[in-house]
């Protein structure tokens, strides 16, 4: 199981420390949320944030973008993004989506908000290499992990088991020490923490912390 760090919570007065010491605590990655303020109810971040954020990480940058159509930002996106992860309920073009991804070659993930069936994202699962599970409703960091989605991935592991090609299940929200092993238990590739990690006193006690657990 991999570690993704969510920046959105992070100090963003010294973002370029908050990268370095994350990346010294032995993250896999850097998780970027993008809110549109439509899609969910919060505004975070867009270009400007993953521009900076390229020039300091040396991990790689999945983009997640919590935005209506996001047929329109993909684009924007792709340059500074190692990967791209998009919501199934904001857009009625899923395979153009991923499309944009795969004609730059990078790669691509549809995201589950915690009331979405798995079985909406099953046409899909020969296209995309990520199913992101939000854990929390999307739109604000800090919030508690729903347990309910336990099942959910459970079933999802089970069938893309017989996916012949390589496909991970990431999961987001309110994970931390608790639940983890349960989200190793059911087969999750990529736990991805954000308030956690960033609010603790002690990132590499943290990340080694939950290392421990996976």
């Amino acid at each position: 199981m991999k570690i993704a760090a969510s920046i959105l919570n992070c100090n963003f007065l010294y973002l370029a420390e908050e990268i370095k010491k994350a990346e010294a605590a032995g993250i896999d990655c850097f998780h970027l949320d993008v809110m549109d303020g439509h899609f969910v109810p919060n505004l975070s971040f867009g270009i400007p944030i993953l521009k900076c954020l390229k020039k300091i990480a040396t991990k790689p940058i999945i983009t997640h973008l919590m935005v209506k159509e996001p047929e329109k930002m993909i684009k924007n996106f792709l340059p500074d993004s190692e990967g791209i992860i998009f919501h199934l309920e904001a857009t009625k073009k899923v395979r153009h989506c991923i499309n944009l991804v795969h004609k730059e070659k990078k790669c691509c993930g549809i995201a589950l908000n915690p009331k979405t069936s798995y079985k909406k994202v099953l046409p899909y699962l020969e296209e995309i290499e990520d199913i992101l599970v939000m854990s929390v409703h999307p739109g604000f960091g800090g919030q508690k992990f729903l347990p309910e989605v336990i099942p959910k991935i459970k079933k999802l592991k089970a069938i893309i088991q017989k996916v012949n090609r390589p496909l991970i299940i990431s999961v987001d929200g309110g994970v931390n020490y608790e639940n983890t092993p349960l989200l190793r238990a059911v087969g999750v590739d990529m736990i991805i923490v954000g308030t956690f990690l960033f609010s603790s006193s002690d990132y590499k006690k943290t990340i080694a912390g939950l290392k421990c657990l996976i």
